[in-house]
Parts: structure tokens; C-alpha cells; sequence
């Protein structure tokens, strides 16, 4: 009975991995234009859920935010999150949003767990240790820089100092999503099919040597964001 136990985490452990590289960014032009398109969409659904009131109050505070339109997590005893992501900051003079950079989540998990679970995700980054840790090759949630969920709720309200505070909206069998131990690095392949040439996080949030009209649009829905 416990061979068979295991050879069904085997089995589920191995969907988890399949989750995972289903999730990645797609790095193509197209591929990161709708990548774009579902982050402008998952922004639309923050903004309309009258549970993220904390969240659209607070947005504007915000230094830097990672928006990954769809974690998914998969397992039976050993699990798997993952998921493409964006990253825009807030230029510290104009307070214009710069970007976008692509991302990959990725983190593994040991419990109980069982079914799959989707979730849209936006992480706001509070502080500069927060945007600095995003413009390392890769930066571990709760280690390199700490994190805490969100208040969520219509009559939300507290105050919170951390680097990164997250919010997700969840569809399936779990009750919340936590990312503590993710670990997020820059997808320069995408980077470079979205941008037409090689660009760094430090290229495309800090130098700004390079941008792309087909931004816009994000940009403009996050300034809007109230």
C-alpha cells in the first residue's frame, strides 16, 4: 500500500513538473504580447473585486509590482507553484511606471496536498531592498526579501511594514496561495523577443535603454488603478 502511495505522488509529482514548464513565458514576440494581454486582464480583475479594496488603496504606495497572471500548483505529498510573471517599478522622479521585465515563478513544496489550484497573483514591492533583490539573476520570497499576504476582504484595513506584500485571487481547492521560498529570475529569452534585442531587469526598470509601444496599454491600467 505504501508502494502505491508513492508511485501515485511519482505520478502527480511528475503533472506538477509538467505544470510548471506549461507555465513558462512563452519567448516569442507573440508569445510575450499575450503574456502582456493577461497581465492587463488580471490587473482588470484586481480592480474590480470588491475584496481588494486594501489593495487598490495601497497600490500607489507601492515601489515596484510583480504581476503573474497564472500560478498554478499541482500535487499529492510533493507539489509544485509556477508561473510567468511581469515586473514594472515606479520611476522615482516622474512616478511613471517602467517596463515591463519577464519573469519566471517557480518553487516546490512537501505536504499534504492535494488537487490544483490556480491563482492570479500581484505582488506589490514596498521598500528598495525589495527592488533591488528583482534585479538579482534570481531572488528567493522570504529569504532575500520578506514577504506577507495581503489584507483581504470589503472592510480590510491595517497598517504593514514588509518588502513584499501579495495578493491572490484563487480558483480551485486551495483556501490561499503562499509564496514563501518562490523563487523568481529573469526570463531574458522572453526579454529579448519582447524588446527585439538583449535587455536586463537593470536595462528595462533602471537604465530604460530599452522600451516597446506595445506596453503602453499596461502601464497606462496600472497608473489608472485606484
Amino acid at each position: 500500500m505504501l508502494h502505491a502511495a508513492r508511485q501515485v505522488s511519482r505520478f502527480l509529482l511528475l503533472g506538477s513538473i509538467a505544470v510548471l514548464v506549461a507555465c513558462g513565458t512563452p519567448n516569442t514576440r507573440s508569445g510575450t504580447e499575450t503574456a502582456m494581454r493577461r497581465a492587463e486582464t488580471t490587473l482588470a480583475n484586481f480592480q474590480n473585486d470588491p475584496d481588494m479594496t486594501w489593495f487598490r488603496a495601497h497600490i500607489n504606495e507601492a515601489r515596484a509590482v510583480v504581476i503573474s497572471p497564472s500560478v498554478t500548483r499541482a500535487g499529492f505529498v510533493f507539489g509544485g507553484s509556477g508561473g510567468e510573471a511581469v515586473v514594472l517599478v515606479r520611476d522615482g522622479t516622474s512616478q511613471r511606471w517602467v517596463g515591463p521585465a519577464f519573469y519566471n515563478m517557480g518553487a516546490g513544496s512537501v505536504g499534504f496536498q492535494i488537487g490544483v489550484d490556480v491563482s492570479e497573483v500581484v505582488i506589490m514591492v514596498m521598500t528598495d531592498k525589495g527592488v533591488n533583490a528583482l534585479l538579482s539573476p534570481k531572488f528567493t520570497l522570504g529569504g532575500d526579501a520578506s514577504i506577507t499576504a495581503g489584507p483581504v476582504g470589503a472592510g480590510a484595513g491595517s497598517s504593514i511594514t514588509t518588502d513584499l506584500i501579495s495578493f491572490a485571487r484563487s480558483k480551485g481547492v486551495y483556501a490561499g496561495l503562499n509564496l514563501t521560498g518562490a523563487v523568481i529570475a529573469p526570463d531574458a529569452a522572453a526579454n529579448q523577443a519582447f524588446y527585439g534585442q538583449a535587455a536586463s531587469p537593470v536595462d528595462i526598470l533602471v537604465r530604460k535603454t530599452v522600451e516597446s509601444p506595445a506596453s503602453a496599454s499596461l502601464r497606462q491600467s496600472l497608473a489608472r488603478m485606484k
